[in-house]
């Protein structure tokens, strides 16, 4: 009797399967092999991890993904560096280093240096009073009959501006009087000549000569008020000469253009040294002087009369100014009123500040001239005046023969006044643009061969235009620095590190 399939021995059922599986893979193996292949090699290419391409390839790159790279050497990554160079070294082509205005004006040595430490005070260009400006009126009534001027032109010192006919009555009857009094002088000193003769040789009494006298010396006293009264009138001393010497009455007057701070005793203004007179009258050529304000320049503000106007005696004809020497009036306020009079004291210079489309200007070494004593009870800030020489910008002269001058400086300027208030002497002093910050960090940039480095420093103080920078040995004395753009080569620096394409994409740097 034949055992079933249930009552055999399992290991015997296992093997019999196991064979009539194997026979039947191996029979229909060309069926379902590649097909599996296939799946198996799928499953394992996804299930296998994905090698990196390291692209620092050929570098020693001792460090996980993540870590600092400062102590690598990416000289190769740098464009336009070769050598030795790091990540604070910028190496710049002649047209780069052009664009940034590095000239041989702002790549200089350190030097040490005095650095004042200042206020800034706002002001304002002002004239000074009683030299920048002169009235000129007419000292006699009459009637123009030439001007010489125009507004805006520019006059030296005795230069013709007006002639003037006199038609001031007293004034005539007062010369006649005059004129008068000297022919009789004449006459009775004539008559004295001729006594004195006679009375030696005995022929007439002494008593005679001695009433002669008498008269004489009556005569003298009446021209000597007649003078008096002339120059009243405002005739100048030259001119009640001219009268007694010609025996002619004044009838023109010349008024000329008078000296900025130089007068005639008892003169307002400086009038003609010779009498013109309308038939023979000539222009007068200027004064010539030796002093220093013979180069004197005045502009004529402004001109109030026309040919033919008739004025009188003490009406204003024009004005004129002085622009050479001008005043900064600068406005500080109370608490800082130790400091100007420190500054004062001391004798310190102030520079002046002025800002333009040009960008801002400096006026160094300039003489603080006083301080005013009150405090404006409104604004409550002090005054204080600084002494400004000015400049001629342009100097022209039409076909009129008429200069007209334009000055560097004008009246209501707004400028700063940069006023001391301490010195720090043997300092390292730079423009401002030749510092940078970094957070935390100020650099300069040291020229070395043909590239820049970086360099950090000690910033003590700094302004709108300056740095002090701290000599502790951070930047050497003799050092060649660039006195400007530093803030572009910082930027330029942070780009070839983190800007442009970054061989260590992928890296946290």
């Amino acid at each position: 009797m034949r055992p079933t399939l249930s009552k055999l021995p399992w290991t015997v059922v296992r093997w019999t399967l196991g064979i009539l599986v194997v026979v039947a893979g191996a029979a229909t193996y060309s069926k379902w092999w590649p097909p599996l292949s296939r799946m198996i090699d799928t499953t394992l290419a996804a299930q296998r991890p994905v090698a990196s391409v390291d692209e620092h390839a050929g570098h020693d790159h001792d460090h996980d993904h993540g870590h600092d790279h400062s102590g690598h050497d990416h000289s190769d990554h740098e464009p336009g560096s070769s050598g030795e160079t790091d990540e604070n070294s910028l190496k710049l082509t002649r047209q780069a280093a052009m664009n940034l205005g590095l000239t041989r004006e702002f790549l200089r040595p350190i030097e040490l240096s005095d650095y004042s430490r200042s206020l800034t005070v706002p002001a304002l260009v002002v004239a000074k009073p009683g030299r920048s400006s002169i009235v000129v009126s007419s000292p006699l009534s009459g009637v123009v009959t030439h001007v010489h001027a125009v507004t805006g032109e520019a006059v030296k010192p005795g230069e013709l501006l007006f002639e003037v006919r006199l038609v001031y009555e007293d004034l005539v009857e007062s010369q006649t009087e005059y004129l008068k009094t000297v022919n009789e002088l004449e006459i009775e000193q004539r008559e004295i000549t001729r006594l004195e003769k006679v009375t030696e040789s005995g022929a007439i009494s002494g008593k005679l000569l001695l009433e002669r006298r008498y008269a004489k010396e009556k005569l003298e006293a009446s021209a000597k008020a007649q003078r008096e009264a002339l120059r009243m009138h405002g005739l100048s001393e030259r001119q009640v000469d001219d009268i007694q010497s010609t025996g002619k009455l004044l009838g023109e007057l010349e008024i000329l253009a008078p000296d900025i701070d130089t007068h005639d005793h008892m003169e307002m203004l400086r009038l003609s040294e010779v009498p013109a007179h309308p038939a023979t009258f000539k222009m007068s050529p200027p004064v010539e002087s030796d002093d220093e304000h013979s180069s004197t320049m005045l502009v004529i503000d402004d001109l109030k009369v026309h040919k033919g106007q008739g004025i009188l005696a003490g009406e204003r004809l024009c004005s004129l100014s002085d622009y050479s020497q001008l005043f900064i009036e600068g406005k500080a306020f109370e608490n800082d009123i130790a400091a100007i009079n420190e500054a004062a004291k001391n004798g310190w210079p102030v520079d002046a500040v002025i800002s333009s489309s040009s960008g801002r200007e400096t006026v160094r070494g300039l003489k603080l001239a006083y301080v005013s004593n009150s405090i404006d009870p409104e604004s409550r800030t002090l005054s204080m005046f600084v002494e400004l020489p000015n400049a001629v910008v342009r100097d022209e002269t039409n076909d009129e023969g008429q200069r007209f001058l334009a000055w560097k400086y004008r009246l209501g300027q707004r400028m700063e006044l940069r006023v001391p208030v301490e010195v720090w002497k043997q300092q390292i002093v730079l423009p401002i643009d030749a510092v940078a910050k970094d957070g935390a960090d100020w650099f300069v940039f040291e020229k070395k061969d043909n590239s820049f480095t970086r360099v950090a420093v000690h910033l003590q103080h700094r302004d709108q235009d300056n740095a002090v920078i701290a000599n502790d040995g951070s930047i050497s004395l003799g050092a060649i620095v660039a006195r400007k753009s530093a803030h572009q080569m910082q930027m330029a620096l942070k780009n070839l590190s983190g800007g442009a394409v970054d061989p260590h994409a992928g890296h946290n740097h």
